[in-house]
């Protein structure tokens, strides 16, 4: 049984929304670190809906936080923990994406997911195993889980990868391995490094993020 995921929502009125925007945070934090994005936004996304879901977990390291799954280095957890944690979360996150579609009235290809750190993490999983392919992956700060099980890929949205040069909390050697193993596999992948940024989106990431979403969300005038 999968768990239901707390959302805030934001941008165009309900019943009205063309495309929808999902926001997935980071470890220790909540959907609102990320929701507050859809303001800035918004003008740029016409039409929008922004859903930002709390991970189904308290966090270990940051109680008051949320985790998606557990940080073995971080927390103490086993490896075996984490994975089976991720493989939780993914079918939360799964069955989230669904409750989206069914309230927006939409279509996968009208569909878009934004991650940081973790939230990258768990969008990278999830996103290629659902049958019906998102519009696009916006990923800053992450890296790609079980590369090796990348063969389990049903759909292939494209990505755009965002890493700060200065990250010292995920490498920013992460974003080119994600990258390689998604452009063998098939994925139309790009990259996109943030100069002298640490662990965080930067206003010029965001804008290359803006600027793909409109392109593959049909938005360009």
């Amino acid at each position: 049984m999968t768990r239901d995921l707390q959302a805030g929502r934001r941008g165009a009125a309900a019943g009205e929304a063309r495309q929808a925007v999902v926001f997935l945070h980071g470890y220790g934090a909540d959907g609102a670190d990320l929701l507050g994005l859809a303001d800035p936004l918004a003008p740029h996304l016409p039409g929008t809906a922004f859903w930002a879901p709390d991970a189904p977990e308290p966090c270990a390291a940051a109680p008051m936080g949320r985790q998606w799954f557990s940080i073995p280095w971080i927390d103490g957890s086993s490896e075996a923990e984490s994975l089976a944690g991720l493989e939780r979360a993914a079918a939360d996150l799964d069955a989230f994406l669904d409750h989206v579609l069914e309230a927006e009235g939409l279509s996968p290809d009208r569909l878009a997911l934004v991650g940081f750190s973790q939230g990258t993490m768990m969008s990278l999983h999830v996103a290629p195993r659902r049958a019906g392919p998102v519009a696009a992956i916006a990923a800053f700060s992450g890296r790609l889980l079980v590369p090796e099980r990348l063969g389990e890929a049903v759909s292939k949205p494209p990505v755009l990868l965002l890493h700060g040069d200065a990250d010292d909390v995920v490498p920013h050697a992460s974003m080119d391995d994600a990258a390689g193993h998604l452009a063998r596999g098939g994925f139309e992948t790009y990259t996109y490094t943030m100069q002298g940024t640490g662990h965080g989106i930067a206003p010029d990431g965001l804008g290359q993020a803006v600027g793909f979403l409109r392109g593959k969300l049909g938005l360009e005038a």
